[in-house]
């Protein structure tokens, strides 16, 4: 299987789009109710390569995109905190004439949309948190996340980029080798070398805590919510999970077993189908 195979039977296209003055990479496909798919640290929008035509299949539209800062989308030169990620969001959104979407968000991608919930209530149809971050600052795990990425940008060795990606996982055959060629080629883009620091900056201690969700900010997401989470997860224990499941009132809370931090992708058979039962119950009622 490859990310083509993964993407055949539906029309799609790659563009780029002008979100606020940022040049910003989108796959867009379908029609219908809109969903955002937003990925993780030093992701790109290839992390739901397997959850698009589903998506799109079940009559929604979906928009999955490279982050500010990541992908091919543009760089500027500042520290990325999660106020700008969801502006970045937000602007992609009014460039679109997108008035309220779904948000499905990974890692980094999670939080932004916790984030966007909480802040831009109205903008906001659902919410779904996979292997979200955000509720912790755990020194340990931002160590692993800031050195392993560094040093996949830093050395031009792709065993390197493949040793960050299998981190990712449970099980290493869910990296594919085109995904690693494909992020090796963005790791080792002169933009985005450049602009690494930047995009690690939430794994500095005194950054992260500023943008840290507590339990009180979790308590204002109104927006129907659905946590998704892995045992495997390197980057959080399941309790994250439990306790954001507990904060946000209504929420409800799915775990895989043999799953690490990419759940919609090591998992997406049955997270597409839970996603799908999730968006449709919206309409219910």
């Amino acid at each position: 299987m490859t990310i083509w195979t993964d993407l055949s039977g539906i029309p799609f296209c790659v563009q780029f789009v002008n979100a606020g003055g940022v040049r910003t990479r989108a796959l867009v496909a379908g029609a219908g109710e809109p969903i955002l798919m937003l990925h993780g640290t030093s992701g790109h929008l290839e992390a739901f390569s397997r959850n698009v035509v589903p998506h799109v299949e079940a009559g929604y539209q979906v928009h999955a995109i490279d982050a500010l800062g990541h992908g091919y989308t543009e760089k500027p030169a500042f520290q990325y905190e999660i106020p700008v990620y969801a502006k970045h969001v937000l602007d992609y959104m009014d460039a679109q004439s997108i008035g309220k979407a779904h948000l499905i968000g990974e890692s980094l991608g999670g939080w932004t949309s916790a984030w966007i919930a909480i802040h831009a209530p109205e903008r906001v149809a659902s919410i779904q948190l996979l292997a979200a971050g955000g509720t912790k600052a755990d020194p340990a795990v931002m160590k692993r996340i800031k050195e392993s990425t560094l040093k996949a940008v830093s050395t031009d060795d792709i065993a390197l980029t493949r040793e960050r990606l299998i981190l990712l996982m449970h099980d290493a055959k869910d990296v594919s080798e085109e995904l690693v060629q494909i992020r090796h080629a963005i790791y080792h883009a002169p933009d985005f070398v450049k602009n690494i620091n930047n995009l690690l900056s939430l794994q500095e201690m005194d950054i992260r805590l500023r943008n840290i969700l507590t339990p009180e900010d979790l308590a204002k997401i109104a927006s129907p919510t659905l946590i998704v989470w892995g045992t495997n997860n390197p980057f959080g224990a399941v309790a994250e999970a439990t306790a954001m499941n507990a904060n946000i009132k209504g929420s409800e809370l799915i775990i895989y077993k043999q799953c690490g931090h990419w759940p919609q992708h090591e998992h997406a058979a049955e997270y597409n189908l839970a996603s799908i039962a999730f968006l449709n119950a919206q309409h219910r009622g």
